[in-house]
C-alpha cells in the first residue's frame, strides 16, 4: 500500500515552493523602500566601522583581528571577502552581498559584515481588516 500519491506529492512541492513567496516579496520590498543603505562591519562582537552605501568608487578595506586578517572589496552596492588568512575559506565562498539583511561571516576571525537600511518607508504597506 502506498501512503503518497503522485497527486500528493505534486501537492506538497506546489506548497514548498509558495511558502518561499513571502521572503522574496519581503526582500524585494524592503531594499527598495530603504532610503540610507549602509554595511556594519564587526570584530569580536563590536562595531569596527559603518560604510554608507553605495561608494562612488571601488573601495579596498584590509581587517586585522586578534585570530586572523581579511580584505574586502566594496563596490558600489556590493561586499565581499577576497582574501582571508583561515584555514577553511568559507567567507571567500559567500560571494557578494548587495541587499539588506544579507550577512558575510568569517566565523575563525569573529568578522560579521552585514547590510542594513535606515528610515524604512512604510507609506506603501497596507493592513486589511474585517
Amino acid at each position: 500500500m502506498k501512503i503518497f500519491k503522485k497527486m500528493d506529492c505534486i501537492i506538497i512541492v506546489i506548497l514548498i515552493i509558495f511558502s518561499f513567496i513571502p521572503h522574496f516579496i519581503y526582500s524585494n520590498v524592503a531594499s527598495k523602500n530603504s532610503k540610507n543603505l549602509y554595511a556594519t562591519i564587526k570584530v569580536n562582537g563590536d562595531v569596527y566601522t559603518t560604510i554608507y552605501l553605495p561608494v562612488a568608487s571601488e573601495k579596498r578595506l584590509s581587517i586585522s583581528t586578534d585570530h586572523g586578517n581579511n580584505t574586502i572589496i566594496i563596490n558600489g552596492n556590493e561586499i565581499k571577502i577576497v582574501d582571508a588568512d583561515c584555514k577553511d575559506k568559507l567567507c571567500i565562498e559567500q560571494g557578494n552581498i548587495s541587499k539588506i539583511g544579507n550577512t558575510l561571516i568569517c566565523l575563525p576571525n569573529e568578522l560579521i559584515i552585514e547590510i542594513k537600511g535606515d528610515e524604512y518607508d512604510s507609506s506603501d504597506d497596507l493592513i486589511l481588516s474585517h
